[in-house]
């Protein structure tokens, strides 16, 4: 996953016509960890469908705030420079929830290209 340390990059990754879907972490985060060991075996499966990107809310400024995120970690669809659908909870996330997120994401991304 590449890792994202300015809103500028954020901006030039999430403006793409290609889905690309924010995973905002922070090393901190217990449940951010708990997610890494699966996330490399998740991002291969849907590397043809979409870009996963890490985006550090403590490295990005005022990005987390403009975006919205109140919890990390949390999933967020973009294409063309506009939310799709987001996956934010205060639970632990496993790694079923991620994928059907990712398959979601992926059926709206599709049906606004249709």
């Amino acid at each position: 996953m590449k890792k994202i340390n300015s809103k500028a990059e954020f901006d030039v990754l999430t403006q793409s016509s290609n889905l690309t879907v924010a995973v905002f972490k922070a090393d901190w985060c217990v449940d951010c960890r708990f997610i890494d060991p699966f996330m490399p075996e998740v991002e291969q499966e849907f590397s043809q469908l979409l870009t996963l990107i890490e985006v550090d809310v403590e490295q990005t400024g005022d990005l987390s705030q403009e975006q919205n995120i109140l919890g990390i970690p949390s999933f967020v669809a973009y294409a063309d420079g506009r939310e799709l659908i987001r996956f934010v909870n205060k639970n632990r996330k496993s790694r079923e929830e991620i994928v059907e997120f990712l398959n979601r994401a992926v059926e709206v991304y599709q049906t606004l290209r249709s």
